[in-house]
């Protein structure tokens, strides 16, 4: 589990065991992501965070994921079957949508609810019916309540609606379509996003001062988009680098660039002589303006985490059926149409290659592209070394266990000690407190916890200690913990061992 992943979990853990959430305005997003999660852990009949697990937390992603993919289908008059079809395709097997799709974060929730805005509203122009203006406000509201970026989406979608109005050659008609938009629809479309805003911000009604703070929080956020936080900010071209090539010694190489190069063609194509004729034009216009603008912004503000690109990269997914079958509609003879054909084909199966790959083995690997200061495997190593010890314990899984990292950095342990009830969490040496059997400290902190067990307790009363883990052992790439515990359990683990 991603740190980020681990603070939602115990998060939902809170809402799970007391009915407990609060909008928190400076860090954590929208509250969709933990009530959803209620559902597959009502499924499970969980009561309490002991009883889910990373399946009943990333099963949330993983349906809009797919959700993302279906709601294509509500675009068959706009888009076309082929071009549904593969922008699918793409969006099934493209890496960082898939390993995104696996991540306890709000980012593919944002990126579907996002989309069914598009579609809903691109419906709802076609036959002015209230359904979709209702299904719109619905989903702008849980834009809302997903994710603070979504002020980004909003502002993106309504520049492209300009722009694809002003660059239509036949304005009139257009004018007309939007004569023919009703005064109630819009009222009742606005009104539903205000009513699941509110509902999901004030917890149900249980917290009202959480719609404040959704307001509020924005100045946060602002401060920490303008590049407050160095750790996260990188280049203008990040995300591109991402997408395009990513090479480690010694690893393959990881690159999305086929679906950027045919979401060029996409792009070209809303201007070319040729164009696809069983697309609508409006639509066309819109999406890519959309993304031009989405990718435009992202680049732009210094604060950059590889989760965000997926906003604009579903846009260039979907620009990119669109110019597979420009592409194939605009070649004529049947042998190079073969050529491109084999070139699709090799292109869909490097993709498919590289999610397999990216997913089930490079999942926790820095050479991933998409791994951003994720927790290494070494997790599990520390979690069994202290089941072991708690075996042999007579306390059993209430073994008293200290953690010390400065700046609370012991993230995801929380998550992965979830079972054992005495765990205290500090960022420093507390020499008031009393000496724990076990502790997993940071090296920064050595030196005095090592005085702390030594000479706190009064003489006779003092234990020796070992190490806990047998090598050097990480949480993230470059930050070592280290495991201290009480000798006498380490033997009777080694005794019961030799049994």
């Amino acid at each position: 589990m991603h740190t980020d992943e681990a603070v939602h979990a115990m998060k939902f853990g809170a809402l799970l065991e007391n009915n407990d959430y609060h909008y928190d305005p400076f860090e954590y997003h929208g509250p969709t992501l933990n009530y959803f999660t209620l559902i597959p852990a009502w499924l499970i009949s969980a009561k309490n965070i002991t009883q889910i697990n990373e399946v009943t937390l990333r099963i949330v992603p993983v349906f809009f994921g797919l959700v993302l993919i279906l709601i294509l289908l509500l675009m068959r008059e706009g888009l076309s079957c082929p071009v549904i079809l593969v922008s699918g395709l793409f969006t099934a097997v493209s890496p960082a949508m898939v390993f995104y799709s696996r991540y306890y974060i709000q980012e593919m929730l944002l990126v579907a609810f996002t989309f069914a805005v598009i579609v809903a509203v691109y419906r709802y122009f076609k036959n002015n019916n209230i359904l979709w203006a209702l299904v719109a406000g619905v989903s702008v509201g849980l834009m809302y309540a997903t994710k603070e970026t979504c002020i980004i989406a909003f502002f993106a979608m309504a520049l492209a609606a300009i722009l694809t109005y002003l660059v239509q050659k036949n304005r009139k008609q257009a004018s007309l379509h939007l004569n023919k938009i009703s005064f109630w629809h819009v009222f009742a479309g606005v009104s539903a996003a205000l009513i699941v805003s509110i509902l999901f911000y004030s917890s149900f009604f249980s917290y009202p001062h959480g719609v404040v703070d959704s307001v509020l929080t924005f100045k946060n956020y602002l401060g920490r988009g303008a590049g407050h936080q160095a750790a996260h900010i990188h280049p203008w071209f990040y995300y591109l680098k991402l997408l395009l090539f990513s090479k480690y010694p010694g690893r393959p190489l990881w690159s999305e660039a086929f679906i950027v190069l045919l979401a060029l063609a996409g792009l070209f194509s809303a201007v070319s002589p040729h164009k696809n004729k069983y697309i609508d034009a409006r639509l066309h216009y819109f999406i890519s303006f959309y993304s031009i603008i989405m990718i435009l912004i992202y680049s732009i503000i210094p604060y950059k985490t590889p989760w965000s690109m997926l906003g604009f990269y579903h846009g260039l997914i979907l620009l990119a059926g669109i110019g597979t079958v420009y592409i194939f509609k605009v070649i004529r003879k049947k042998t190079y149409r073969a050529v491109f054909v084999i070139i699709f084909v090799a292109g869909f199966c490097h993709l498919l290659y590289q999610s397999i790959f990216l997913n089930y083995k490079y999942d926790a690997d820095p050479s991933n592209p998409y791994v951003y200061a994720h927790t290494s495997k070494d997790i599990f190593y520390i979690k069994r070394r202290v089941e072991e010890m708690a075996s042999v314990s007579k306390n059993g899984k209430s073994l008293v266990i200290g953690v010390i990292c400065p700046g609370s950095d012991y993230w995801p342990l929380p998550w992965y000690l979830r079972s054992f009830p005495n765990v205290g969490w500090y960022d420093k040496v507390d020499f008031n407190a009393p000496v724990a059997p076990l502790y997993i400290a940071s090296p920064a902190v050595e030196d005095s916890l090592l005085q702390m067990i030594y000479e706190t307790p009064p003489p006779g009363e003092r234990n020796l200690y070992v190490p806990l883990f047998d090598s050097y052992t990480e949480l993230r790439p470059g930050i070592e913990l280290r495991g201290y515990v009480v000798k006498y359990l380490w033997d009777e683990y080694w005794h019961k061992q030799g049994e």
